[in-house]
């Protein structure tokens, strides 16, 4: 077993940076829908615009400073996409409706990414002071992944804390339980639907330029991400903070190690996985207390 180990160390390191940003972008989709009953398929869309955003400011120079800057424009311009979206679907209440629709707005988005930076395959540079190795149990690995690692883990710890220990959080926990109770309180319950909204885009943003230096920016990136979302929010449990990071955690491994292990199975792998899953838990393997609303 340690040898096991010892051999297949990097690509279980990779599985875990993996596994952080499909958690950055997949718990915003399952808060989303399974909080606030939302199916938003534009969600691999906002993810590809943050990887594009990477591309255009980062470039090829590698400076931290650019590669904040494009973090924090991200997080803006998927704040706004965010906003934009829980607008359109708050009209369309039925998921028929919302996936026809947010799956018109990705599609509508790649094409315009597509038109700006054309179809080549991009690549983004880590940060100049992130781009080196260290060494980690006796085996040589990127610094990069390791911070995105540290990332993933500090952002599950914030998103738990603010959604399940914060006054915030109870607001939204309320809103999804009884949305009518809580706006005759005074509280806007639209700006908390927007909010949420909002906020998972601006993650799946951020993911998308985290994502830059391993996975790059392409056409069609942004179908591959949702799909992986989508398993990784099934697999956790609809509106589950700890069943996404779990979920997450688990994909990541199931996507890298097959890869490595078995290339000519690794995509059966990964809905073997889910259907697995699935028949011991049909609900996921954390689902979230908090009811769905009508």
């Amino acid at each position: 077993m340690l040898a096991w180990l010892d051999a297949n160390l990097v690509s279980l390191l990779n599985g875990l940076a993996l596994g952080s940003l499909l958690f950055a972008i997949s718990v915003g989709l399952s808060l989303v829908f399974g909080m606030m009953d939302v199916l938003n398929l534009a969600h691999g869309a906002v993810y590809l615009v943050g990887a594009y955003v990477a591309v255009a400011l980062v470039g090829s120079g590698g400076g931290v400073t650019a590669f904040v800057a494009a973090v924090l424009v991200a997080a803006a311009v998927g704040a706004l996409l965010g906003g934009a979206l829980a607008g359109m679907t708050q009209a369309t209440p039925h998921h028929l409706d919302q996936a026809l629709l947010t799956l018109g707005v990705a599609l509508v988005v790649a094409d315009l990414l597509a038109a700006v930076f054309g179809t080549d395959v991009h690549s983004v540079p880590a940060p100049r002071p992130l781009a080196g190795s260290v060494q980690v149990a006796g085996q040589t690995y990127p610094l990069y992944r390791l911070l995105v690692i540290g990332f993933g883990a500090a952002l599950a710890v914030a998103v738990y804390l603010i959604v399940e220990r914060s006054a915030l959080g109870a607001v939204i926990r309320a809103t999804v339980a009884d949305r009518a109770m809580v706006g005759a309180l005074g509280i806007n319950t639209r700006l908390v639907v927007v909010g949420v909204f909002a906020s998972g885009a601006a993650l799946a943003a951020v993911g998308g330029v985290l994502a830059g230096p391993i996975l790059g920016a392409q056409p069609g990136l942004d179908e591959k991400v949702l799909l992986l979302a989508l398993v990784v929010v099934v697999i956790g449990g609809l509106g589950s903070i700890r069943g996404a990071l779990i979920g997450a955690l688990l994909i990541g491994q199931v996507q890298v190690l097959g890869v490595a292990l078995v290339p000519e199975y690794a995509s059966f792998l990964l809905f073997a996985a889910m259907a697995a899953v699935l028949l011991i838990r049909p609900a996921g393997l954390l689902p979230a207390r908090s009811a769905v609303p009508a």
